[in-house]
């Protein structure tokens, strides 16, 4: 493929790379960065689409913001620069990344093209990692709870890839912006309202989840109701991409393709 192009956009670290009409937007999960997306984005079965990689402002190579955002306002601000960028994409969303696609395919519907939303939260059992940050208050979780949880992660981490990759992006992330992603992810899964929200979207959605470990069976049964379409990449966890790379890479390309000119 390619190789990548680096910008900073919108407050925002933007890596693209190839040149196919068909854009996939890749939007990460809390406290990483779009480098986890680096190998799944390069995968043969993908190469035909543009990929575009962004940092969330707090995230990975991206500034710090001079405040925190919500999850609305961090969904509102990539909206703004989409339709600045008029590329019709596909967003592919992971875990918060999901949550927040959904926000702006809701929101902003003729910014986007489609949704892939992978393992985003639908209920409180998915909120494994936000739950613990919110759990305590801003003041306990940036001046020290932070590090706790990071120097933890490198502990739970193992020999597991996913985890030990989240564990390295961590080290990136603004302990205020993870703060106030974590509470307003863990609040809007709490409501159990996003699996209806979902179903309800102008755009096509697709949920792509990992099982038997990804998102908790409360949640598929609330996404299963809201008739949202769920595509299994077995055996995997929390990142299907980085557990299963070849069925995750078939399954995108398949809905891609299926898409509409």
């Amino acid at each position: 493929m390619p190789s990548l192009v680096h910008a900073l956009e919108n407050g925002m670290s933007v890596r693209s790379r190839g040149s196919g009409s068909r854009v996939l937007v890749w939007v990460h999960g809390l406290g990483e960065s779009g480098r986890c997306f680096d190998r799944i984005a390069s995968h043969p079965h993908l190469w035909p689409y543009r990929h575009v990689v962004v940092d969330l402002p707090g995230y990975g190579r991206s500034p710090w913001p001079a405040s925190s955002r919500s999850i609305e306002e961090t969904a509102d601000e990539l909206a703004a620069w989409l339709e600045a960028r008029d590329d019709n994409a596909v967003l592919v969303g992971h875990s918060l990344g999901g949550v927040i696609a959904t926000v702006v395919a809701e929101r902003h519907p003729d910014t986007v093209r489609a949704v892939i939303d992978v393992e985003g939260n639908a209920s409180l059992g998915d909120c494994t990692y936000s739950n613990r940050i919110a759990a305590v208050d801003e003041a306990e979780f940036t001046t020290g709870g932070y590090d706790l949880l990071w120097q933890e992660l490198w502990v739970e981490a193992g020999e597991d890839a996913a985890l030990r990759s989240y564990a390295a992006s961590m080290a990136f992330a603004d302990p205020w912006v993870m703060w106030r992603h974590a509470t307003d992810l863990v609040a809007l899964s709490r409501s159990e309202t996003l699996a209806a929200r979902r179903g309800k979207l102008a755009v096509p959605l697709l949920f792509i989840a990992g099982a038997p470990r990804g998102i908790c069976d409360r949640s598929r049964g609330l996404l299963l109701d809201a008739g949202v379409r769920i595509a299994d990449v077995s055996p995997a966890g929390h990142w299907p991409y980085v557990d299963r790379a070849e069925p995750f890479a078939e399954i995108v390309a398949r809905f891609v393709e299926s898409l509409p000119e």
